[in-house]
């Protein structure tokens, strides 16, 4: 879907410039001789516009729409519309705007050759794909789950069917105890990417299980239709074989979601970071000639995937306390901050809070206080790591603690500000946190983001009770 895109923008560019060539061929000027002069970069430059018009026409024909079962006689049919539409579109603005360009041939030439292109493309991607489906690269590990005799057609038909990109690594009648035993066996060997789950009179708490089961290890979880119509909010349908399969999405986050917010954050990032840097080199020069260096600390985290990442933080607590590689005293600063943890925490679950903590600076106070501590993070926003919006990061040893609702959280990329942020900063408890997150995750949109990016700077105010 990512790389379909670009190349049917290439592709469309390259009609254009095609269509243009032709009209300047011998043939066709001995034909009928040009009644216009253009400059080719102009002309280049025009295309490229109407490229990009041509790709949100067909976005809104649901070309870039992820369904890996979509048949290629759609997929052209809708090639055809939408080129149909462009030039169309194109026509008008002609029509009104006369003088600008007046070679009807030239594009009546690149909508054909865009349809021919644009088609050709498509044809020759699903056959790159099919090669490496069959050559089992790329391919979807998928574990089947049913006694039915729906779970037979489906492993037959993924068996035999190569081209669709699965592999079946195994098919067992129920989730049992002994099946999670296995599938945690194939997982660590090699990830398993699917479940798809065909048993409709499953009893409540296999389902549970297995659903959790999945979030936690952050595998997709499909399931063939008339099962839980209620249990998510977001679901997509596709079909195996003519079976209705759906697949309980925990996030509206994937596919142009996914995209759309990365994009954003990037976008957004550079603007902050461009902002915010004399703030964040007159708190780089406090914090250096209070206490030396280093001036950022390195904080292992959790994140998408419950893949472990570096947050960026400015320094706030004496060296001889901080943990982590980069201080020599880490062994010793860890065994400390346990015996603070036991007297002065003031938060309950895997999370603590440290009250009227000692180690921190005195300018360590005033950056925690108004969060700019946590500034650096527009790196790792940059960098991918995190977002902008999202669930907080927590640390490995934190997370070890979590019961396995808990780790759904980590199916999107965490945030440096989020729903539980504005909604009660650190004097939430962790369920709560864990109840708001989840609701992000699932009711996610570009608004909602708006909305938490707006409150942010309201709510940094706000005395927390740890500091």
């Amino acid at each position: 879907m990512f790389i379909q895109l670009p190349l049917d923008f290439v592709l469309l560019v390259m009609a254009g410039v095609t269509a243009y060539l032709v009209r300047f061929t011998p043939f066709f000027t001995a034909l009928r001789a040009p009644q216009f002069v253009f400059e080719q970069t102009a002309y280049l430059s025009m295309v490229m516009v109407a490229a990009l018009g041509w790709i949100i026409i067909f976005a809104m024909a649901g070309l870039y729409r992820p369904d890996p079962n979509r048949k290629l006689a759609d997929d052209l049919s809708r090639i055809v519309l939408a080129c149909a539409a462009g030039l169309a579109a194109v026509t008008i603005f002609i029509f009104f705007r006369g003088e600008f360009f007046q070679s009807r041939f030239i594009v009546l030439a690149a909508s054909l050759l865009a349809i021919v292109l644009v088609s050709a493309g498509r044809i020759a991607m699903r056959l790159v794909r099919s090669m490496l489906y069959r050559a089992n690269i790329a391919t979807k590990k998928v574990i089947i789950i049913g006694s039915e005799h729906v779970s037979d057609v489906i492993r037959k038909v993924l068996t035999a069917r190569k081209g669709l990109g699965y592999h079946v690594r195994a098919h067992y009648p129920r989730f049992t105890k002994h099946t999670e035993q296995e599938i945690e066996e194939h997982h660590a060997k090699e990830r398993v990417d699917e479940i798809i789950f065909t048993n409709p009179k499953a009893r409540e708490e296999e389902v549970l299980d297995i659903v959790e089961f999945c979030a936690e290890r952050h595998i997709t979880f499909k399931y063939s239709a008339d099962l839980f119509s209620t249990y998510v909010v977001n679901m997509d349908v596709s079909s195996i074989a003519g079976i209705p399969i759906i697949e309980m999405k925990r996030t509206r986050l994937d596919g142009w979601g996914r995209v759309t917010k990365r994009v954003a954050d990037v976008l957004l990032g550079l603007i902050f970071l461009i902002i915010a840097s004399p703030l964040l080199l007159i708190s780089a020069l406090a914090v250096l000639i209070e206490t030396g260096g280093p001036v950022f600390y390195r904080n292992e985290r959790v994140g998408y995937k419950g893949v472990t990442f570096d947050t960026l933080k400015f320094r706030t607590m004496l060296q001889k306390y901080c943990i982590g590689k980069q201080f020599k005293h880490s062994k010793e600063a860890l065994e400390f901050e346990q015996q603070l943890i036991k007297e002065q925490n003031t938060k309950e679950g895997p999370l603590y809070k440290i009250k009227n903590d000692p180690r921190v600076t005195m300018v360590g106070r005033v950056l925690r206080r108004l969060s700019i501590d946590e500034l650096p993070q527009l790196f790792n926003v940059l960098g991918g790591s995190m977002s902008l919006m999202g669930p907080r990061p927590h640390q490995p040893r934190e997370v070890e603690q979590y019961e396995r609702h808990h780790k759904a959280v980590h199916d999107i990329r965490p945030g440096i500000t989020g729903l539980a942020q504005i909604s009660g900063r650190s004097d939430l408890s962790f369920e709560e946190e864990i109840r708001l997150d989840t609701f992000y995750m699932e009711h996610w949109s570009l608004l909602m983001d708006v909305i938490i990016l707006l409150k942010t700077p309201f709510i940094l105010t706000r005395k927390r009770k740890a500091l």
